[in-house]
C-alpha cells in the first residue's frame, strides 16, 4: 500500500515511523570543505579533518554526484550519526558481561599517525571507542592497487583474552531522498543490496536511476559479510543501545546497516526471538598481545551489468544460480562458480535439504546440479582450498503445481468468510489471515487490512482469483463468482448510476456509535489515528490503487468463460468483460488523481484493452485506448516517468513499462527498466535475488509494522513483469532474465506448506520471519501468475539452460520439460518466439536448432478444456510462427486437444 508519510499510534503502543516527525533536511547544504583529498583511480575520496571518516566518494567523470551523503554533512557531523570509517564492537572479558562500544556515539579525539607507504590516512581512534575500551584500535585508508581500502587493526593490550560478539563496519551511502525531487533523488541518491554470503559476502551501491558506475564493497581476507544489521534511531532500539544512528529513519529513508564481521553478541539480547540467520553467528576471541585486522575494498563497476565481471577481475568468488535460488523438490538447479580457488567441499544446513552434485566445467566455471528435499530457507557452503567460506541461501518449495493448488485451497477455504452475520456486507468473502493466531482478521484499526480493499485487505481474495487464471478449480471458481455477485457488485464497487464502476476504499470501517460492539480485541487508543477510517472514509470512490483488484476479478472470471467451457455460470464472458471495462473507466472518472501514477497491477489494463480488441468490441477498446493513452502521453514527458503518492516507489514502474511499450515510446520504457535494475538486483541469495526494494509497507499491511527492508513484497513479482518482456526483446540480456525470474520465484516463498500467504519476509536479524497477515500478498501474487512461464536459452557461456523446466539434449535438438506452475508460457531464446497458452498445458516442447522448428507437446483434454487456446507472438523481429493445425480465432488458434496428448509443429511461415 502506498500512503503519505503520516506518523502517529497505529496500534496500542506502535509509531509508524518513529516518535517524532523527521526535521526538514535540505539537499543543497554543503559541509565545509575537508582538508584530507584524494584522487584515487577512478574516484575522489574525501575526508572529514576531524573524524577522518569517508566525506565524499564521487566518480571522476561526475564528481558532483557522491556516493555517500556528502550534502548532509552539515547536520550529521554530531554525535550519533555513523560515516564509514566508523567501529561497532560487542565484547566481553572472562566472567564479564557484553559490553558495547560505538566509535560515533560520542565522539572524542582522534590521533592522527603518519601515513606509511600505501596509506593515505591513519589514526589511533581507541579514544573515540568510549571509556572502558580495552583494545586499541588503529584505522588506515589505503591505496589497493587504485581502489579505496579500509582497514581496522584491533590489539588486545592487556592481560587477560577479549571475546568478540559483535563487530561492525557501519555502511552509510546516499539512500535519503527526504527533501528530494523525485528528479533529484534519481540523480543524487543511491541504494544498497547484501549478499552476505559470508567470505564472498559485498555490498553493491546502485544509483537511481540506475546508470553507472555502481559501487562494490569488497571484504578483505578475515572480514566475512557474516551479517547486516541495521543501525536503528535510538528511539526504536531501546534504553542503552548505541549501535544506533540519528538520521531519521522513515519512507523517505530506509537507514544504515552495519558490515558485521562476528554477531553471536547478538544471539543472547536482541536475536533470542528470531529466526535462522543467513548464517551462522559466530565470535571471536583476542589472546593478550594479539592482533587482528579486518576490512573492505571500496571498486567502481562500470555497470550494474558488469557487478559480476567486476567481482571476478578482483579475485573474489562469484555464483550464479540457474534458474536461481528458489528451487522446488521436483525440480534440479544449477550452480555456476567461478573462484580463484579450487572448490574443496560443499556442506548443506539443514543437512541432507541440498545435494549439490559436480556436473563438469564449462568455460572456466564449476557447474553443480542442486537437488533440494523439505521445505523452507538452507544454505550451501562452498569450501575452497584457501580456506575461505562462500554461503549460498536457497529456500525449498513443493512442486508448483502443488503449491498453486495449496493456495488456491487455503485461500477458499480457510479464508472464506461466510455466514457471520457481517454488519459490513463482507459475506461472502476471502480476507486477510492471521497465519499466527490462526485465524481470520476481520477487525483492525487499520481498517482496509479487514475491509476487502486497498492492497492490505485485497491481497487475499485477487491471489485466490489469480490463481485460477492458469489453474482454475470447479468449486473455486463457484466460490469467487458469489464473491463477486454477493459482495464485490453492488457493495465493494457501485453497481448502478452515475458512479457505476466504482470501487470503495475500505468496506470495513469505526462507527462505535452505529457498531460498539464490533471493535473488540484492541485496545481503546489502537482506533485513534488516520488508519481507523469512519464510513464515510471508507466509502471514498478516489483511490485509483483500488480499481486494478475489482478489474482483476472480472477479468479473470471472463478468461475463465471464454476458454474454459462450464466452469462459470452465473454470467456469460461477455458480461464479466464488460465489467472489467466498466471498472476501468469508472477509475479514469471517479479516482483520476492517482491515476496520474503507475498503479500495482496496472497491466491488468492493458489485457482487458487487448481481449476488448481480440473480441471486436471496438468502440469499448477505442475508448479504453483513449483514455489509458491520456496517462502515457503525461508519463511520456517526464523524466523518470513514474511517481507515486509516497516520495519514491517501486510498483507503478511495471504499469509505466506496459504502456510506454504498447503506444511505442521506447525510450521512456528504457529508463523505466534501467531504474528497475538499480533496485532490482541478482545476488546468491532467495530473499535478495529479484527483490524488488521495499522498506515501510509492514506499516500498511503487516501485523508486525516497522519500518524494514521487507523480501519478496509485493514488488518483486510485479517488477519481474517488464524484464521478462524486456529479455524477451534481448535475448542476449541474461542479466535481465535472471533478476525477472528470481522476483517470479520469490514470490512463491510467500506461501506455507498449508497454503497460507505472507505479505512479505522480515528482513532484520531481530526478526528474521514471516508476517504472519497475509496483507498485500495478492498483488504479488498476480505478478507471479501473469509471467510465470519457462524460458529456453543458449547461453554463450553456461550453454543450453532452462528457466522453469529441465533441459536435455539430443544430438540434433534440445527439449525443455515445464515445471513452472503455469505450463502456459514458453520462450524459445534463438528464436524469439513466445508462445502462450490460454487454455491448455504445453507438457514437453522440442527445438531443432538445424530447422528451428518447434514442436510442443500438449496434455490431453479434460472435461472444461476440450481445446487449446494457442498465441504466438515474435518478439525479436520477424513473422510469428504458426501452427500446422488448428482454427485461427481472436488473433490466435483454437486446437482441438484428443484423449491423448497432441504433438503441435510451430514453424516459421
Amino acid at each position: 500500500m502506498r500512503r503519505p508519510l503520516l506518523l502517529g499510534v497505529l496500534l496500542a503502543g506502535v509509531t509508524l515511523a518513529g516518535a517524532a516527525p523527521m526535521a526538514p533536511i535540505s539537499a543543497a547544504r554543503v559541509a565545509p570543505t575537508p582538508t584530507t583529498i584524494f584522487a584515487l583511480g577512478g574516484v575522489t575520496v574525501a575526508l572529514r579533518p576531524d573524524t577522518q571518516t569517508l566525506a565524499r566518494l564521487s566518480p571522476k567523470a561526475e564528481p558532483a554526484f557522491s556516493f555517500v551523503p556528502t550534502t548532509r554533512e552539515t547536520e550529521r557531523s554530531g554525535d550519533g550519526y555513523n560515516h564509514i570509517g566508523d567501529l561497532n564492537v560487542r565484547l566481553r572479558t572472562p566472567g564479564g558481561a557484553w559490553r558495547d562500544f560505538a566509535s560515533a556515539h560520542r565522539r572524542a579525539p582522534i590521533r592522527p599517525l603518519a601515513a606509511t607507504r600505501g596509506t593515505l590516512a591513519a589514526a589511533d581512534m581507541t579514544a573515540t571507542m568510549g571509556a572502558g575500551f580495552p583494545l586499541t584500535v588503529v584505522r588506515r585508508w589505503t591505496d589497493e592497487r587504485g581502489a579505496l581500502g579500509l582497514r581496522f587493526t584491533l590489539t588486545n593490550r592487556g592481560t587477560a583474552p577479549v571475546e568478540i560478539g559483535a563487530l561492525g563496519m557501519p555502511m552509510v551511502f546516499d539512500n535519503i531522498i527526504t527533501d528530494r525531487s523525485l528528479d533529484e533523488a534519481h540523480a543524487q541518491a543511491s541504494f544498497v543490496d547484501p549478499y552476505i554470503g559470508r567470505d564472498a559476502g559485498y555490498l553493491q551501491v546502485t544509483r537511481l536511476n540506475g546508470r553507472g558506475p555502481a559501487l562494490l564493497v569488497l571484504p578483505a581476507r578475515g572480514t566475512p559479510l557474516e551479517a547486516y544489521v541495521p543501525l536503528k534511531n535510538p528511539g526504536e532500539a531501546g534504553d542503552g543501545a548505541i549501535f544506533t544512528d540519528r538520521s531519521p529513519r522513515g519512507q523517505t529513508s530506509e537507514g544504515f546497516y552495519d558490515w558485521t564481521v562476528h554477531s553471536a553478541g547478538y544471539v543472547e539480547r536482541e536475536w533470542k526471538n528470531a529466526g535462522t540467520q543467513w548464517n551462522t553467528p559466530t565470535s571471536r576471541t583476542i589472546a593478550p598481545g594479539q592482533t587482528v585486522e579486518i576490512g573492505v575494498r571500496l571498486v567502481l563497476s562500470p555497470s550494474i551489468r558488469a557487478i559480476e565481471p567486476t567481482l571476478i577481475a578482483n579475485a573474489r568468488p562469484v555464483a550464479v544460480g540457474i534458474p536461481g535460488y528458489v528451487v522446488p523438490t521436483d525440480q534440479v538447479a544449477q550452480l555456476f562458480l567461478k573462484a580463484p580457488s579450487a572448490l574443496a567441499g560443499v556442506e548443506s544446513e539443514p543437512a541432507g535439504a541440498l545435494t549439490a552434485t559436480r556436473a563438469g566445467d564449462t568455460k572456466g566455471w564449476t557447474r553443480l546440479n542442486v537437488a533440494a528435499r523439505g521445505f523452507g530457507p538452507a544454505r550451501l557452503t562452498l569450501r575452497y582450498a584457501d580456506g575461505e567460506r562462500q554461503t549460498v541461501s536457497y529456500y525449498i518449495t513443493k512442486p508448483l503445481d502443488r503449491t498453486m493448488a495449496d493456495l488456491g485451497r487455503f485461500s477458499t477455504t480457510r479464508q472464506w468468510y461466510e455466514g457471520k452475520g457481517d454488519r459490513f456486507g463482507r459475506t461472502p468473502s476471502i480476507l486477510t489471515w492471521d497465519n499466527e493466531a490462526k485465524k481470520i482478521v476481520d477487525v483492525e484499526p487499520r481498517v482496509w487490512i479487514a475491509g476487502m480493499s486497498d492492497e492490505g485487505g485485497g491481497g487475499s481474495w485477487v491471489a485466490a482469483t489469480m490463481k485460477q487464471l492458469d489453474n482454475p478449480a470447479p468449486d473455486e471458481i463457484a466460490k469467487l463468482e458469489r464473491l463477486i455477485d454477493g459482495t464485490v457488485v453492488g457493495n465493494l464497487q457501485v453497481k448502478d448510476g452515475p458512479h457505476a464502476g466504482a470501487v470503495k476504499k475500505s468496506l470495513f470501517y469505526y462507527a462505535p456509535a452505529k457498531f460498539p460492539d464490533a471493535y473488540k480485541g484492541f485496545p481503546a487508543d489502537a482506533w485513534k489515528s488516520w488508519t481507523s477510517w469512519n464510513e464515510k472514509d471508507a466509502g471514498d470512490l478516489g483511490r485509483a490503487y483500488n480499481y486494478p483488484h475489482v478489474a482483476i476479478g472480472h477479468w479473470v472470471l471472463y478468461r475463465t468463460a471464454r476458454n474454459h467451457p462450464g466452469l462459470v455460470t452465473r454470467h456469460d464472458w461477455r458480461w464479466y468483460l464488460d465489467h472489467a471495462y466498466r471498472t476501468t473507466v469508472a477509475m479514469m472518472r471517479d479516482a483520476p488523481h492517482y491515476t496520474e501514477f503507475g498503479l500495482m497491477e496496472g497491466d491488468v489494463f492493458l489485457d482487458i484493452l487487448k481481449d476488448l480488441q481480440r473480441e471486436g468490441l471496438t468502440a469499448e477498446a477505442t475508448e479504453m485506448e483513449r483514455l489509458m493513452k491520456k496517462r502515457a502521453d503525461h508519463w511520456r514527458t517526464l523524466k523518470y516517468p513514474f511517481g507515486s503518492e509516497m516520495a519514491w516507489d517501486s510498483t507503478g514502474q511495471p504499469e509505466v513499462y506496459a504502456w510506454m511499450r504498447y503506444f511505442d515510446y521506447a525510450p521512456q520504457a528504457d529508463v523505466t527498466r534501467e531504474v528497475i535494475l538499480g533496485y532490482d538486483p541478482t545476488i546468491p541469495s532467495w530473499g535478495y535475488n529479484g527483490n524488488a526494494r521495499r522498506y515501510w509497507d509492514f506499516l500498511y499491511g503487516g501485523k508486525y509494522p516497522r519500518i524494514e527492508r521487507q523480501i519478496h513484497h509485493y514488488g518483486s513479482a510485479l517488477n519481474a513483469v517488464p524484464l521478462f518482456d524486456s529479455f524477451r526483446r534481448d535475448p542476449n540480456d541474461l542479466h535481465l532474465l535472471r533478476v525477472a525470474y528470481g522476483g517470479m520465484m520469490g514470490g512463491i516463498t510467500n506461501i506455507a506448506e498449508d497454503g497460507a500467504s505472507s505479505a512479505a519476509f522480515h528482513a532484520w536479524p531481530d526478526m528474521m520471519k514471516w508476517d504472519p497477515y497475509s496483507g498485500d500478498y495478492g498483488m504479488g501474487f498476480y505478478g507471479h501468475a501473469i509471467a510465470a512461464g519457462s524460458y529456453l536459452v543458449d547461453d554463450p557461456t553456461f550453454g543450453w539452460i532452462g528457466f522453469g523446466g529441465a533441459v536435455t539434449r539430443a544430438r540434433d535438438a534440445v527439449t525443455i520439460t515445464p515445471a513452472d506452475g503455469a505450463r502456459a508460457r514458453l520462450f524459445v531464446a534463438p528464436v524469439g518466439q513466445w508462445i502462450t497458452l490460454e487454455a491448455g498445458k504445453i507438457r514437453s516442447a522440442t527445438y531443432t536448432p538445424a530447422t528451428r522448428r518447434i514442436t510442443l507437446a500438449l496434455d490431453p483434454a479434460t472435461a472444461t478444456t476440450p481445446a487449446a487456446r494457442l498465441f504466438v507472438e515474435a518478439t525479436t523481429g520477424g513473422a510469428a510462427y504458426q501452427p500446422g493445425t488448428g482454427r485461427a480465432e481472436r488473433g490466435g488458434w483454437t486446437i482441438p486437444l484428443p484423449g491423448t496428448a497432441t504433438e503441435v509443429v510451430l514453424a516459421p511461415r
